[in-house]
């Protein structure tokens, strides 16, 4: 053999002049590299596949078995709950009295509210519980029973009067006129909240489209 005869040839080529024998590649080393990178895409694949599976178990991420997502809007639907029904003011009397030093508040105030719909009681001084020891616009003062109802119809017409109540028996009420007090509110304004105050905001519930 000669000594130019690629090993492993057995002699068969043999180096003609300037014209070598064309050598096939191995390609065993080609079937490696191929096997390793299939072998990462399928390990990949497989994580790839584990964490969807999580999120759609866990409820977390963009997949969700229940399908794609609704979008909801806020709609108004009437309240369920039972409230006792607001009087009108014609069912609520009134006894008007003055506890600040100017005359002629309790009268006139009175007068004003009779024009307004109430039904008027006693008109006169303060007793000596509130005489020039109401600071605010006034004193809303009713029976337990009148919390809910008669008093927050009787609050339109005093803008920041404050609301108590006391053991009394009956269903009068009384505005107790403070130091601060000007005018009642104005009529308009005071019809506005008696309406809203009869026509409570329906309680929001949610629609999905």
């Amino acid at each position: 053999m000669s000594m130019l005869t690629p090993p492993g040839m057995g002699g068969q080529y043999r180096i003609k002049g300037d014209k070598y024998p064309r050598m096939r590649r191995n390609n065993r080393r080609r079937r490696i590299v191929l096997a390793v990178v299939a072998s990462a895409a399928a390990v990949a694949l497989i994580g790839w596949g584990t964490l969807q599976l999580i999120d759609v178990f866990s409820g977390g991420g963009k997949a969700n078995a229940a399908g794609p997502a609704r979008q909801c809007k806020p709609t108004a639907t009437p309240s369920s709950g039972k409230s006792k029904p607001v009087p009108k003011p014609a069912q609520i009397t009134v006894n008007v009295f003055n506890a600040t030093p100017r005359s002629g508040l309790a009268k006139k105030t009175a007068d004003e509210l009779k024009a307004r719909g109430f039904t008027i009681g006693k008109v006169g001084n303060a007793t000596k519980k509130y005489d020039k020891k109401v600071a605010g616009p006034g004193v809303l003062l009713g029976p337990q029973s009148a919390a809910d109802t008669a008093l927050p119809v009787l609050a339109t017409q005093l803008a920041g009067a404050e609301r108590q109540t006391d053991t009394r028996k009956g269903d009068d009420v009384d505005l107790i006129i403070g130091t601060a007090f000007k005018e009642l509110t104005k009529k308009q304004d005071a019809e506005r909240a008696l309406a809203a105050l009869g026509s409570p905001s329906p309680a929001p519930s949610a629609s999905c489209a």
